[in-house]
């Protein structure tokens, strides 16, 4: 099935769909130099293997590619999708 994922600023989250409707969310605060990933979540009745990691790399390639922002993850999700993700470090640090 195919997966979505778009970036809601105004909820503060990036969210991923899967063809039936939204499936979960990374939330997020942002500062002038910083993004802190606070929350993953994907709805237990909707999970797909790897739907959270689609969804986390995908808000990582879009900090990336779209700001300059630093990355500081507070989510146990996302940290530990760091640390297994070595070409992604630059992104928590300048």
């Amino acid at each position: 099935m195919a997966r979505t994922v778009t970036n809601q600023p105004e909820r503060h989250r990036y969210v991923i769909e899967n063809g039936s409707g939204e499936a979960g969310f990374a939330e997020y605060r942002s500062t002038d130099d910083t993004i802190v990933f606070t929350h993953t979540l994907i709805d237990e009745d909707k999970r797909e293997k790897g739907m959270a990691s689609d969804l986390v790399q995908w808000a990582l390639d879009d900090v990336r590619d779209n700001t300059q922002l630093r990355v500081v993850a507070e989510c146990p999700y996302v940290k530990r999708w760091l640390q297994k993700h070595p070409d992604y470090q630059d992104l928590t640090r300048r």
